[in-house]
């Protein structure tokens, strides 16, 4: 019973510790704060906002797309995991190197998808089509 009085308090004292010495504020991003820029490359056409981190630089960051209806991303892969969200609208997508709409699974807003690096895949949008995209710096995107 002793050990496991010991054992409560470090743990008490170590959390305590370890969230006093936490000075980074959070990153907070509503709606209205949004900032979109033109997207470059590939994504060109579309608008970009990012939420935190750069996508450029090594490290995490977030971003989010808005993407017109209709707009086709052909065959590519990433250096590193992908990992989206569909907030609004729907994204379709395909795994190979060839663009074949007959294979391809629509997202709609909810959905999750999580790409591993170097997976060929390719992408549509139906509608307008809101994604978030979440990973590790530096962001690549390699065209077929």
């Amino acid at each position: 019973m002793r050990f496991l009085h010991l054992a409560i308090a470090l743990a008490f004292a170590f959390g305590g510790t370890a969230v006093a010495a936490v000075t980074t504020p959070p990153t907070i991003v509503t709606p209205d704060k949004l900032t979109w820029q033109p997207a470059t490359g590939p994504m060109a056409g579309a608008e970009i906002a990012v939420l935190s981190g750069d996508p450029s630089k090594p490290g995490p960051y977030t971003v989010r797309y808005r993407i017109p209806d209709g707009v086709k991303l052909g065959p590519h892969f990433h250096a590193d995991v992908e990992n989206v969200t569909v907030l609004d609208g729907t994204l379709l997508v395909g795994l190979g190197d060839t663009m074949d709409p007959t294979k391809m699974i629509a997202l709609p807003a909810g959905s999750f998808v999580s790409v591993p690096a170097g997976l060929h895949h390719y992408a549509m949008t139906k509608g307008v089509t809101v994604i978030q995209i979440h990973g590790m710096g530096p962001a690549t995107m390699t065209m077929l």
